[in-house]
């Protein structure tokens, strides 16, 4: 259960409040947001702080801009979907801090909404800077963090304003929080996890996790390769980390050791999809690396030939073959809770001409089975979807992130909370137990 004190605990009627958001949107190169998400994600403590009459300053970042007057990565683009979003003008401050700022604050009326520019185009944000963190509180009268997304770092809009306002959490914050937290520590079994990406060492932590909770475990994307090739596969040109070799031999000893008392599954690809290289133009061929199943079937009533389960010198893997989606995909079903964290192949790589993608159809097979996505399945499990990569496969498909149970705001803070680590953002807001004050420092406590 979330410990932090919320903004309904707190008394913010006619005062100034300054709410942290996570609007790092995508954008294209005309400035056009590609997906508004996050900003949608944002409105209900936005609209919470509203109705109570306060008036709400909203700060971000967006990307990583050179400085100021970068264009680029200005939050014009946001101010003007959120006035959408609202269906009232949201004013917008050139500057986060400064007369720019205060010019703005200043002219707002109760209700009334607006967000500052850009927080990165000054360092002194990702430096935890005393000062500029005392600028951007002199703004307002209390904080509230709910930009999930960034409470995994120790940032001036994350720790160091907590040190002169009253400090809560928004709505967003806290459900990301005890939904991540819930799946983790009190899941709904069998709990199922599929979890990829390029490196091991990225997730080592989770993985020790998930082996010591989780009924099953499915490895996938380019992190496979590493199990693989440290189980002896020859994975040819494959991106593997070869420094992570004994880490990977340690993880599989673990996991067998718990197999052979538990009722417990740690599955590594059986057939792959194999390229010469990442091109959408590259004709692609499934190698069957275990059980021989496909290359059997293939071959019938021949015996398969060497190169039907062979991975040449110069070939690259690119995603999970059909048997391995299919068994992950049958996991999955018999789930109650999953956690999805990593792709199952190269899925931004887009087919031509209206094909099929060529190096997606493990990943969709995987999200086909989460949300239940043929006649007559009965089970659904609730999904938790972290990560970059994955979160923004699920948003390049219409109408799937609305069919999941909980889609992450926040990669690297999800990681980091689900492998048990304290966050920053979120250890500098009030206890529920403690008494209100006017400044937070030391407020610590777990969540």
């Amino acid at each position: 259960m979330f410990t932090k004190k919320t903004v309904r605990d707190i008394d913010i009627a006619g005062k100034t409040v300054i709410v942290r958001v996570d609007f790092n949107v995508p954008l294209d190169e005309n400035g056009i947001i590609t997906d508004d998400y996050r900003i949608r994600q944002a409105l209900p403590t936005i609209e919470h702080v509203r109705g109570l009459g306060a008036r709400v300053v909203l700060i971000s970042h967006l990307g990583r801009p050179s400085g100021p007057g970068d264009a680029a990565n200005s939050l014009m683009p946001c101010a003007t979907r959120l006035s959408d979003l609202l269906h009232l003008p949201v004013k917008f401050a050139t500057d986060c801090i400064g007369d720019a700022a205060k010019s703005v604050v200043d002219s707002l009326q109760p209700g009334e909404v607006a967000l500052l520019e850009n927080l990165r185009y000054h360092p002194e944000e990702e430096a935890n800077d005393e000062a500029f963190a005392k600028a951007l509180a002199s703004l307002g009268d209390v904080f509230v963090q709910d930009g999930f997304g960034v409470v995994h770092r120790a940032h001036a809009s994350t720790e160091a304003i907590t040190h002169f306002l009253p400090s809560v959490s928004g709505f967003l914050l806290e459900r990301e929080v005890d939904t991540i937290t819930n799946a983790m520590e009190a899941p709904d079994r069998p709990l199922a996890v599929v979890i990829g990406g390029a490196k091991i060492s990225d997730k080592i932590e989770l993985l020790d996790i998930f082996i010591d909770r989780a009924d099953y475990v499915a490895v996938v994307g380019a992190m496979a390769n590493t199990f693989l090739m440290a189980e002896g596969v020859e994975v040819g040109a494959s991106l593997v980390e070869r420094d992570a070799l004994d880490t990977a031999k340690r993880v599989l000893e673990k996991a067998r050791a718990r197999m052979q008392k538990d009722r417990f599954t740690f599955y590594l690809p059986h057939d792959v999809v194999v390229a010469k290289k990442v091109d959408n133009t590259l004709p692609t061929r499934v190698v069957d690396i275990n059980a021989h199943t496909w290359a059997d079937i293939t071959a019938y009533p021949k015996q398969p030939i060497a190169e039907a389960y062979t991975i040449e010198s110069d070939e690259w893997i690119l995603d999970v073959g059909p048997i391995t989606a299919g068994s992950i995909a049958g996991a999955l079903k018999l789930a109650h809770t999953a956690v999805w964290n990593g792709t199952a192949g190269v899925t931004e790589t887009k087919g031509l001409n209206g094909a099929a993608d060529p190096y997606a159809h493990g990943t969709k097979t995987i999200a086909e089975a989460l949300v239940g996505e043929h006649a007559g399945e009965k089970n659904k499990p609730f999904t938790v979807v972290g990560g970059g990569d994955t979160v923004g496969f699920v948003e390049s498909v219409d109408g799937l992130r609305e069919r999941l149970g909980h889609v992450s705001t926040g990669g690297g803070a999800s990681l980091e909370l689900m492998a048990g680590k304290k966050l920053p953002g979120v250890e500098a807001l009030l206890n529920k137990d403690a008494e209100n004050s006017s400044v937070t420092a030391a407020a610590g406590g777990s969540i």
